[in-house]
């Protein structure tokens, strides 16, 4: 029999004259150098190129630059998650001894890490009001290092006293990370108002298909830029090449799906506002919002998508409205093109004890709601049908 030939990455890549419109897709976890001193090159910064996935890819950079320009930020790196995210900021920014402020209304999550996990590590840290700068003021140390807030909390959609935690941040020397997730760049540019850090759930909002876990972090200072960044190397926070791809070409849609969502959610609150059995809606351009002032000032007429209510009822009724709306998701997340309920008791705070979740104003008749783009008469009529089940 004639030999075969073993042609095992022998194949080149093919020439063209001409470049691919769509992002290809670069899966390759390891990239050939020439040389050793070509190797050092890159790792000295000499010479652009790649070397190993955990340490970036070019579907990761092409995404994280073109949040960048969003955010009016440079050198944003791109993480397998929005949890990813934070986490490396608060591990790569801070060491044992240090002490960090958390906003008391976070995710779930955040609120976890802070309250259980940084201690383990020797990191001490408190949780205030962000909507109130003095509650903020009165929980720092001499030894804080880091404030982390999010400018709509999640998912009590309270709105923070941002002017006020950045100016106490930039006079006492702390550092303020913001998690931007729910207001998105498109809503407000933490940036441009005094922040040190940005932090994303790519996964939501941004990407807007419920196809792809990713977070971002970018930071204004080269150092800490790179502490984080050499964090979540080591830690191996490594963003999907395909997820990546994936943020991408939702990105080209965010602005024309954030626009829309938003103009949902602003009518479809009014609306659950005025249905028999609702003990309240929040909305943060809503007069009755109390933050509503604050929001004006800060968000001006970018409301964004998100809107919670309230029942009552407790978990039957609970119960009853999310199987009344079989055409509306019930999810544990958010910011998917479509529209989707959630139940923060059982889902994104079922970590908090009861007492905990009511002191945030969390019942079991709470909702939030990712509102999507569909036409805004189907959500009408499908919320009046939910809520009119669950309180009959």
């Amino acid at each position: 029999m004639p030999d075969t030939p073993n042609l095992v990455r022998r194949t080149p890549w093919p020439e063209s004259a001409s470049r691919p419109v769509g992002t290809p897709i670069q899966p390759s976890v390891v990239y050939a150098s020439d040389s050793p001193d070509a190797l050092d090159a890159q790792y000295e910064g000499r010479a652009e190129g790649y070397t190993y996935a955990r340490e970036g890819h070019p579907n990761a950079d092409v995404l994280a630059a073109m949040i960048d320009r969003m955010e009016g930020a440079e050198g944003g790196l791109m993480t397998g998650s929005g949890m990813a995210a934070v986490t490396a900021v608060l591990l790569g920014a801070c060491r044992a001894g240090d002490h960090v402020v958390g906003g008391d209304q976070l995710y779930g999550r955040s609120l976890r890490l802070l309250r259980d996990d940084l201690p383990r590590l020797g990191i001490a840290t408190s949780l205030a009001d962000p909507t109130d700068a003095e509650a903020m003021a009165a929980a720092l140390r001499p030894e804080t290092r880091l404030v982390l807030v999010e400018v709509v909390s999640n998912p009590t959609l309270r709105v923070a006293d941002m002017e006020g935690i950045a100016r106490l941040c930039r006079d006492r020397g702390v550092l303020l990370a913001v998690d931007n997730t729910f207001t998105t760049p498109r809503g407000w540019q933490p940036f441009a108002h005094g922040a040190d850090i940005v932090i994303h759930s790519v996964t939501k909002l941004l990407a807007g298909h419920s196809d792809a876990t990713l977070g971002y972090v970018a930071a204004r200072d080269p150092d800490l830029r790179a502490a984080i960044r050499t964090l979540a190397v080591t830690m191996g926070f490594t963003p999907s090449p395909f997820d990546c791809w994936l943020a991408e070409r939702g990105l080209y849609s965010f602005p024309l799906r954030y626009d829309r969502a938003e103009e949902n959610a602003a009518r479809l609150a009014d609306h659950i506002a005025g249905l028999p059995g609702v003990a309240r809606v929040l909305y943060p351009l809503r007069p009755d919002h109390p933050d509503h002032n604050r929001a004006a000032g800060l968000l001006g007429d970018r409301g964004g998508n998100m809107v919670s209510f309230e029942i009552a009822g407790g978990r039957a009724a609970a119960n009853r409205l999310s199987r009344a709306a079989p055409q509306i998701a019930f999810a544990p997340t958010l910011g998917d093109i479509g529209t989707t309920l959630s139940h923060p008791a059982s889902s994104s705070h079922r970590g908090l004890t009861p007492e905990a979740r009511a002191a945030l104003g969390i019942t079991e008749g709470f909702f939030r709601v990712s509102v999507g783009v569909e036409d805004i008469e189907l959500l009408r009529r499908d919320f009046a049908t939910a809520i009119a089940a669950a309180v009959d």
